[in-house]
């Protein structure tokens, strides 16, 4: 049967394309790879005439089909090719129409006869995810792995009659990590880098450059499909084969063993570098040795003496569990019922059937409320079986968790068993004495109320910038590590506990978290200035003291977010009821910079929360360890797993993942606007999904000559050296009136010289080291670029003789306006200071304008008719008048411009995570 799709002719862009050299394709396969060659040969100008996949399954159409289909190409959806081995007449018609040049082949399941292989004036390329001419066949990456290879890769190859044996057009490989899974190689390399190669080979053939390349048959072999009956582990190997088995059958079909008579499949494998921790003895049949459950996940040993760790264990029923839990892994499904619980359960129904009074019959299936029951019921069940069932003490949320009768049963067996307490939060802290006190840091991912090694095994130092020491190993986020964070967060906002419960106990798991952070806060603000650099004294006012502060403040709106009632035309002789709701987004996603740690993540996590969301945040690379412990804190707090999830590494994997993630219904990011604009184009192309983004400043800050000078002096300083010019509002840019100029620069420097530059943890410090290395170079070399350009360097512009990353507070003066220092941010402690001409408002508007950024700015004079002046002419999301530096939780804050758009703080801030709904009903 032919299935065939739209015969509309394809709209092509109206924007420049260069169609010289391009092909008439035609794209055979299917899956999200095939899309995305698809997607990626349009934009290059080919011409893509057919594309020919596969019928579409439980009614949804594959990806490839989706994209072509929205493009108005031809699609045909055929479940086979052939018949007894001929070609099926309507197919090959239906092939013959579109006039193909090249059969393009990303992933294909169906078997294409030859002569439709051959038809094209170009013949056919296949992708193909091995290095030809090893592992031929179906299941290539797994054999990679299997095998033990340290390189993998992909060929492009031209098909033939044989299987995956012709001629190599290209390849391109990379190495295998030690604890790569199939899904983790797909990620990093096979899947991007692959649709890259294809979309190269068509323009190579186009330009008539393609090689043929016959493929050796030296290191040739070929390897069927993996199914489950030959995936069981074989036991008498060395640790690493035994993980290559493990990690090569991750995911499909899952490699498996017998444990106390049934089948147990293993998953998440990584081998085991350091000592093998305390755990129980578990028997497995076929291993000379037992496993080893401990807290992080079962070992296993080789016949080597080594061992390896695998994280999750699925039963045969399908059910999947952490490794650590097996033994406590059967308790939680409660099958049969003690004579005692069977009589409490009797009771129980007794209850509902007294309160449900409309339902004839109480079965397992009778839902509470669907049944009628009100939130006061709510409150007799609950005291009735307290007063009827030996006082067991329930909560009301015990009734809405589980709200069928079955379901309800089943909870209350785990509480009177002693079973219905989360598991104890396992953290491996690296410890630290310092400060005259023991600071204990987590340092691996969170990821679903769990602290786990990202899932290829790989660390990053973190470094302490007071002298350059490394103060623990990270886990470095992988994008398997990512998507599970995701998933994680999605499933809380679905199905979890969070998406069911009241605002009002979600503003109270908020106050009792700021009530964590307020109790931890010396801890935390020593970790903020062993890892940002941050003096202690600061940290804890401004970088812990307003983090407290903001999840109280947003605490306080969760049972106050509501829509309102619109009076609307009414469709007589009916009436109408018009109301808006406003609702969560779903699972959001936060990236956040290195200067304010702890307190961006509250920015913007705090809010998220609020507004009943999920979230997934990247803390910045080398500042990730209050967020690591904000995560813990979180679960102390009795936030549920997936409701926070951090996942520590870089911005260009992690980050970007996020970014791109269909899952993810709104993205908030603090940082560079050139990362911004990336983040932006990334989210827009992905799923359209919200933005709001605060990116770099150049702060223009204004003082008259008739100010209060003293004052000015002392939070000019403020508006450029707090928290060592790592300062999203910092004043870029200095404009004094002529007429002071001289003095003020006078008394700045007098200033200076008292500052104390030194250790953060000192109290009496009042200059940290810069966050670190690559950012302290980056200053050095603003500051010789203003040299360079003729701005006269009065103060400072050197790093600071001392281990660590200190600089000398700087002030540059007779800044003109052209130049580079006038234009970009420095983001550190370097006063740029610019004089403008007596009495010009107007013309040091202008100046102070003239920049693409709008994120802060000030003014500093004692006439409130000028200030107001200059405050609506300030073209920036925030204006200071006499003050700088305060903001305040309640105050919106973001900026115009280049420096991004959205709010963090305020109300404003909720709807950057809200969304409306109209509802109208007609009664």
């Amino acid at each position: 049967m032919l299935w065939r799709g739209s015969q509309a002719l394809r709209r092509f862009s109206t924007g420049q394309v260069n169609f010289k050299n391009k092909l008439k394709l035609a794209l055979i396969g299917q899956s999200l790879f095939g899309q995305e060659v698809y997607s990626q040969l349009c934009k290059e100008g080919h011409r893509v005439v057919g594309v020919f996949t596969v019928p579409d399954k439980d009614g949804k159409a594959d990806p490839l089909a989706l994209a072509a289909e929205k493009d108005g190409t031809p699609v045909f959806k055929f479940p086979r090719w052939r018949v007894k081995g001929k070609t099926i007449k309507e197919v090959a018609e239906a092939y013959e129409s579109v006039g193909a040049e090249l059969n393009v082949l990303p992933f294909c399941t169906q078997f294409i006869p030859m002569d439709i292989i051959d038809s094209p004036k170009h013949g056919s390329i296949i992708y193909h995810p091995s290095l030809l001419p090893s592992h031929r066949g179906a299941s290539a990456i797994n054999w990679t792995l299997i095998m033990g290879d340290k390189k993998a890769g992909f060929s492009v190859f031209w098909a033939d009659d044989g299987l995956d044996t012709g001629p190599i057009l290209l390849q391109r490989s990379c190495d295998v990590e030690p604890n790569d899974t199939v899904d983790a190689l797909y990620n990093r390399f096979l899947f991007p880098e692959g649709i890259k190669a294809m979309v190269e080979a068509v323009q190579l053939i186009a330009d008539g450059k393609a090689p043929r390349i016959p493929q050796p048959e030296e290191g040739a072999t070929y390897e069927g499909i993996q199914k489950k009956k030959n995936a069981e582990i074989p036991w008498d190997q060395s640790a690493e084969v035994l993980h290559n088995w493990i990690r090569g059958h991750d995911k499909v079909p899952g490699a498996w063993t017998e444990i106390n008579g049934q089948m147990v499949t293993f998953y998440g494998s990584s081998l085991l570098k350091k000592s093998v921790p305390p755990g129980e003895p578990l028997e497995i049949k076929g291993a000379k040795k037992p496993g080893l459950v401990t807290k992080n996940g079962l070992v296993l040993f080789g016949n080597d003496g080594k061992a390896l760790m695998v994280r999750n264990l699925q039963f045969e029923d399908g059910r999947m569990i952490p490794a650590s839990q097996y033994f406590s892994a059967g308790e939680t499904s409660v099958v049969e019922l003690t004579a005692e619980e069977v009589k409490v359960a009797g009771t129980i129904k007794v209850i509902w059937a007294g309160i449900l009074s409309n339902v004839p019959v109480i079965e397992d299936s009778t839902d509470f409320f669907k049944s009628g029951a009100s939130s006061m019921d709510v409150v007799r069940l609950v005291e009735e079986i307290r007063q009827k069932c030996g006082g067991l003490q329930l909560q009301n949320e015990d009734v809405y968790m589980a709200t069928k009768f079955e379901d309800f049963i089943q909870r209350i067996v785990r509480k009177l068993r002693g079973e219905d307490q989360e598991a104890e939060l396992v953290v491996d802290y690296v410890s630290k004495e310092v400060n005259e006190m023991t600071v204990k840091m987590p340092y691996q991912c969170f990821i679903n109320g769990q602290f786990t090694d990202a899932d290829d095994g790989k660390t990053y130092e973190t470094i302490n910038p007071t002298d350059g020491s490394t103060i623990c190993k990270v886990s470095y986020a992988s994008l398997v590590d990512v998507d599970k964070a995701v998933a994680a967060a999605k499933d809380a906002f679905e199905k979890g506990e969070w998406g069911r419960m009241n605002a009002r106990e979600r503003g109270r798991l908020m106050y009792r978290l700021a009530d964590l952070l307020e109790e931890n806060q010396e801890e935390l603000a020593t970790i903020e200035a062993l890892d940002s650099g941050a003096v202690y004294t600061l940290a804890l006012k401004t970088h812990i003291g307003m983090s407290v502060q903001t999840f109280r403040y947003f605490a306080g709106w969760c049972d106050k977010i509501q829509g309102s009632t619109i009076p609307i035309n009414q469709a007589r002789p009916n009436r109408n009821l018009t109301f808006t709701k406003k609702e969560p987004l779903g699972v959001c996603a936060i990236i956040i910079p290195w200067n304010y740690p702890l307190m961006m993540l509250a920015w913007k996590s705090a809010a998220c929360l609020a507004a009943g969301n999920t979230l997934v945040l990247k803390p910045a690379q080398v500042t990730p360890l209050t967020a690591l412990k904000f995560a813990e804190l979180s679960v102390k707090a009795g936030f549920p797993k997936g409701v926070i999830n951090i996942i520590p590494g870089s911005g260009g994997l992690a980050g970007q993942r996020l970014s791109e993630h269909p899952d993810i219904r709104k993205l908030g990011f603090t940082g560079s606007t050139a990362i911004g604009k990336q983040i932006m184009k990334s989210c827009a192309v992905s799923n359209l999904k919200k933005v709001s983004l605060e990116l770099g400043g150049k702060s223009p800050l204004i003082i008259f000559n008739d100010c209060e000078l003293d004052k000015a002096v002392r939070m000019g300083m403020g508006a450029v050296f707090f928290n060592k010019g790592e300062n999203c509002i910092a004043a870029g840019r200095l404009f004094v009136e002529e007429s002071i100029h001289d003095e003020f620069v006078t008394r700045v420097v007098e200033e200076i010289k008292k500052m104390k530059i030194g250790d953060p943890l000192d109290r009496s410090t009042d200059h940290g080291p810069q966050n670190h290395q690559a950012h302290l170079e980056k200053l050095l070399q603003y500051c010789e670029a203003g040299v360079k350009e003729g701005a006269t360097l009065v103060y400072g512009g050197r790093q600071v003789h001392r281990p660590g990353f200190f600089m000398e507070p700087t002030v540059f003066t007779d800044v003109e306006d052209h130049m580079y220092l006038a234009k970009e941010e420095s983001f550190g402690p370097i006063m740029v200071i610019s004089k403008f001409q007596n009495g010009d408002i107007d013309g040091v508007l202008q100046r102070a304008n003239n920049t693409e950024y709008g994120l802060a700015s000030g003014v500093f004079t004692r006439d409130i008719s000028k200030a107001m002046y200059v405050s609506e002419k300030l073209e920036a999301g925030t204006v200071f008048v006499n003050t700088y530096n305060k903001t305040d939780v309640a105050a919106p804050f973001g900026g115009v411009k280049q420096s991004g758009f959205g709010k963090d703080l305020g109300e404003e801030a909720l709807n950057e995570y809200l969304k409306t709904k109209t509802v109208t009903l007609e009664y």
